[in-house]
């Protein structure tokens, strides 16, 4: 298929502000792809990658190498193309223009296809060594000169990494659904991309096996599958009610979760919520899974925690982010080692997602050789709600969050990529007062006054709608950021503002800029209130009104290990706001 052509589908997308229209769009590109490769690399390059991100490759192009490119496309200086990129803040603009005014015509041109853009820049993804750097940008002007204007805006922007458009992973699935079957689909594509998270992939095995081999997809060692969430009570007695009685508890840690997958023949690798391969920033990890976990293949999920080895004591979770580094990563496993707490087994050769927890757990405890680097989670079946309020002080009082609760029954298995009562998350402090934190998505951003005028300052929140895939505002934000903090979000969300507001964002405020939902930060509050001008919950509690945090103030967490549709549910907040109201009154 010509490139010219989903250049113009993707345009349409860029520019509609309603996300039924951008899924309407995007259904009518698919119902002309007929080759499930085809497929494959469409469904990539409309989420601006070559490659899922578990599999870790990287095209190692920066702005600065692109706008290399497009002079040596366009025959203008590169000084000349930073300039106006400093002014259009879009890179994909920028190669619009100046290819659109290029000063030599080519006399032959290549067309270019879907598979010649995609081919190209996996070469450019797999280009390392000495020399890499001019081929990568010889490869990428090859492209640009034969690009038309609208066409080189998207090349350059994948090149980036962004490609602006607002689409996110389940916005193609319901797209991919509706073109070949019906929206009511979608849960079936959700469920096999939930245990096999390559939107390529799934797309492949749509068009070339239809619905009946999307069916079949199951949970597969290297690749990992979407973790399983928790909703989230304010007291032991609201969970024992929730769970009437069947339940396990168990320490609710401050660490880095781990999905840890066994391979055989020695080889482990590491992926962390995001789906991210960090393998290389726990070596110890890895060769403590090596030593202690006696499985052939499998996959186990646990948390990493920084402790003291000196004293046994935990570190907080900021230390543990030093692990985040790519170099001297040995020097500094030294200097911040880590302790896993296991919780969870997925896979030992069959999957385990249909199994209930009591036997995932068991089967966990049997192939763990535990000592001070590698153990089972601390973990009790409580027998009486007394047992579970003393676990719960328990953990408090070595400095844990609170607890995980996890249902016993015959319905508890692993829910991959959901979030429902199965387990349940209690925390430390949650009270008469909103003490505990959420997790919300920067949706626009308001510049500040006086000395921190010229820069975005306080930032519009929203929570995570899933049933709908939209982001709901919930706050604005000023408070809580240092003078560091103010330099380091406008540093964060300048690949993600934009000068419309994004298809998935439902708001009735206007912020000086809007900002593609993609920066995830915790914030806590002193209660969550009605108000007639944020949308969250809109019409669900009262009539034209929605709900907000009242003296909402930012942790100084960035919640980097979470995506956005892994923030605070919309759901979430109206529970906690139904459980505030209902404490009040019990109160007064």
């Amino acid at each position: 298929m010509k490139f010219e052509e989903i250049a113009k589908y993707l345009e349409r997308v860029e520019i509609t502000t309603g996300r039924i229209e951008m899924i309407n769009i995007l259904t009518e590109l698919y119902r002309k792809i007929e080759d499930p490769q085809d497929a494959a690399i469409l469904s990539y390059i409309i989420l601006g990658e070559i490659h899922p991100p578990y599999k870790g490759y990287e095209l190692g192009m920066s702005e600065k190498l692109i706008t290399r490119a497009i002079a040596f496309a366009s025959g203008y200086d590169s000084s000349e193309v930073e300039k106006r990129l400093n002014v259009l803040g879009d890179i994909g603009r920028v190669a619009e223009e100046f290819i659109s005014k290029k000063k030599q015509k080519t006399l032959f041109t290549e067309v270019l296809t879907l598979r010649k853009i995609y081919n190209t820049f996996n070469k450019i993804a797999q280009t390392t060594g000495e020399g890499s750097v001019d081929m990568k940008i010889k490869l990428l002007t090859g492209l640009l000169i034969n690009a038309s204007p609208l066409e080189a805006k998207y090349i350059a922007r994948l090149a980036d990494g962004n490609m602006r458009l607002g689409v996110a992973d389940m916005t193609i699935l319901e797209a991919l659904a509706n073109a070949k079957g019906s929206r009511e689909r979608k849960p079936i594509l959700e469920e096999a991309y939930n245990k096999y998270p390559d939107i390529g992939e799934i797309a492949k095995i749509l068009y070339s096996e239809g619905w009946e081999g999307i069916q079949k997809v199951d949970v597969t060692p290297g690749i990992p599958l979407r973790p399983m969430l928790a909703e989230r009570v304010r007291s032991p007695e609201e969970a024992w009610e929730k769970l009437k009685g069947r339940l396990a508890a168990e320490f609710k840690y401050d660490g880095e979760r781990m999905q840890i997958h066994i391979l055989g023949n020695g080889e482990v690798q590491i992926f962390s919520r995001r789906l991210e391969n960090i393998t290389h920033q726990f070596p110890d990890v890895v060769e403590a899974v090596k030593k202690h976990v006696k499985l052939e293949r499998g996959i186990i999920e646990g948390e990493a925690l920084a402790f003291d080895p000196d004293t046994g004591d935990f570190r907080p979770f900021q230390e543990l982010m030093r692990r985040k580094r790519k170099h001297d990563i040995h020097e500094t496993a030294k200097q911040i080692p880590v302790t896993l707490r296991l919780f969870d087994l997925i896979y030992d050769g069959q999957s385990y997602l249909k199994k209930t927890f009591p036997e995932r757990r068991r089967r966990l405890e049997e192939i763990i050789d535990e000592n001070e680097l590698i153990k089972v989670s601390e973990l009790i079946y409580p027998k009486t709600l007394e047992e579970l309020k003393k676990f719960f002080l328990l953990s408090v009082e070595q400095g844990f969050e609170g607890l995980m609760i996890k249902s016993t029954g015959p319905d508890s298995i692993y829910q991959a990529g959901n979030r429902g009562w199965l387990w349940i998350k209690l925390k430390r402090d949650y009270r008469a007062e909103l003490t505990d934190t959420l997790d919300l998505v920067v949706v626009g951003a308001l510049y500040g006054r006086g000395r921190k005028a010229g820069l975005l300052s306080s930032y519009l929140m929203a929570v995570y709608d899933p049933e709908n895939d939209v982001f709901k505002t919930v706050c604005k934000v000023g408070t809580g950021f240092k003078d560091e903090d103010i330099m380091e979000m406008n540093r964060l969300l300048k690949p993600y503002i934009r000068d419309r507001k994004p298809a998935r964002v439902v708001s009735q405020m206007e912020p000086d800029v809007w900002v593609e939902p993609a920066i995830v930060l915790e914030i806590t509050a002193a209660e969550i209130t009605l108000s007639p001008i944020h949308t969250c919950a809109y019409n669900q509690i009262e009539k034209n009104v929605g709900l907000a945090l009242r003296f909402p103030r930012f942790t100084g967490r960035y919640r980097m290990d979470k995506s956005p549709e892994d923030a605070t549910t919309e759901k979430e907040v109206i529970e906690m706001y139904q459980r505030q109201k209902k404490i009040v009154v019990e109160g007064e």
